[in-house]
């Protein structure tokens, strides 16, 4: 930047500052610091939920760039103040397939906070104690926790009021019956699914009960396989979705439970949710 006194702010674009010297009309720019860019970056996919793709096409970059930039990222110092928490545990994972890196974030739900993370390999309940263990330690009471339904997870927050993250739920039965299910047994049980977020516990498995008498012997059908000559599952996916909603119901309506109802508790990561396209 030139030493003279006429210099106007122009703005900024893409995170750089823009300037111009009315005395030798010189155009100026201000050097990004490359921690900054990855700090902002950071908490833009971790915090507020932006995906790869709207990062590249925000920042003008490929996605591989954009992962680059969240790879490096040396997470600052955290300054703690322990107090009680309704905590929301998510895993996010952006490297490629044989490289898979991520980091394990625990929220405070209340207060829009990431309150301790940790960059894993891959999601174990191990990391989730382990977490779990560090927040004891530095004085925070977790007063319920929002789960996205992982296998063992729960385990690491015995005795604590868990909820089972409503998008999380959904996503894990979409994976199961598509978004455009074809059998009429699938169609039934998105049309369930749809109203999750506004029916009760009693009328939800009630609801359940009733699709899985419906469609029994359908779900019953087995088929002998050409190769092996053995019997299989015709339609082991919608199995496995009832299977699911079985195992997760209990922990779906935590939030509407009159015994937490002082807690607030949210019933999926955050109260704007989640992108889909993530």
């Amino acid at each position: 930047m030139c030493g003279c006194k006429s210099i106007q702010n122009r703005g900024s674009r893409r995170g750089i500052k823009r300037y111009f010297c009315k005395d030798c009309n010189k155009s100026f720019s201000s050097n990004r610091r490359p921690e900054r860019l990855q700090k902002k970056i950071f908490k833009e996919y971790f915090e507020h939920r932006q995906t790869l793709v709207q990062l590249a096409e925000q920042y003008h970059k490929s996605i591989p760039w954009v992962r680059k930039q969240i790879n490096e990222y040396d997470t600052e110092e955290k300054v703690h103040k322990p107090r009680e928490i309704n905590l929301a545990c998510d895993a996010t994972f952006y490297g490629k397939r044989k490289a898979k890196l991520g980091t394990l974030i625990f929220k405070d739900n209340d207060a829009k906070e990431v309150v301790i993370w940790k960059h894993i390999e891959k999601e174990t309940r191990e990391d989730y104690i382990y977490l779990k263990n560090k927040l004891d330690n530095l004085g925070y009471t977790i007063q319920s926790v929002v789960l996205d339904g992982k296998s063992g997870i729960e385990k690491a927050f015995k005795d604590i009021p868990r909820q089972m993250c409503h998008f999380h739920m959904r996503q894990i039965i979409k994976r199961y019956i598509t978004m455009n299910p074809k059998l009429e047994a699938g169609k039934d049980l998105k049309k369930i699914m749809s109203s999750l977020t506004r029916t009760t516990e009693k009328n939800f498995t009630s609801n359940i009960a009733a699709w899985y008498k419906k469609h029994e012997k359908f779900l019953a059908e087995k088929t002998k396989s050409s190769t092996t000559g053995k019997l299989h599952y015709t339609h082991p996916k919608l199995r496995s979705a009832y299977r699911s909603l079985m195992k997760h119901t209990p922990y779906l309506f935590t939030y509407k439970n009159r015994k937490y109802k002082h807690l607030n508790i949210q019933r999926i990561f955050n109260e704007n949710g989640y992108n889909e396209s993530r």
